[in-house]
């Protein structure tokens, strides 16, 4: 194991363990975004890892370009339920999902 491959693999636990930590501890669907957001840069670090020790650099990219637009729409459509939220409740506070009609 050479230094790349250790760094490769420590940044991608660190990131994944700061996305967990900033999901659970938060109520503010933007830093919910954030966190999720955070978590598949993780994902996509390791695959993109997980392709240069395998050398199946083609299928890869494409795993890593399906990613990054499943990223984007998600972030759209969560982004788009926050906007939602705060105009209805004037908050943008997870638990008043649970009040929201219709």
């Amino acid at each position: 194991m050479n230094i790349i491959t250790l760094g490769l693999i420590t940044t991608a636990l660190l990131l994944i363990i700061t996305g967990l930590y900033m999901l659970l501890r938060t109520n503010n669907m933007i830093r919910i975004i954030i966190a999720i957001e955070v978590l598949m840069k993780a994902v996509t670090l390791l695959l993109a890892f997980s392709g240069y020790m395998s050398g199946n650099y083609n299928l890869v990219q494409t795993f890593i370009i399906t990613m990054i637009v499943i990223e984007v729409i998600v972030a759209v459509v969560a982004a788009g339920i926050a906007v939602s939220v705060y105009r209805n409740k004037g908050n943008m506070d997870v638990r008043n999902l649970n009040n929201l009609k219709g």
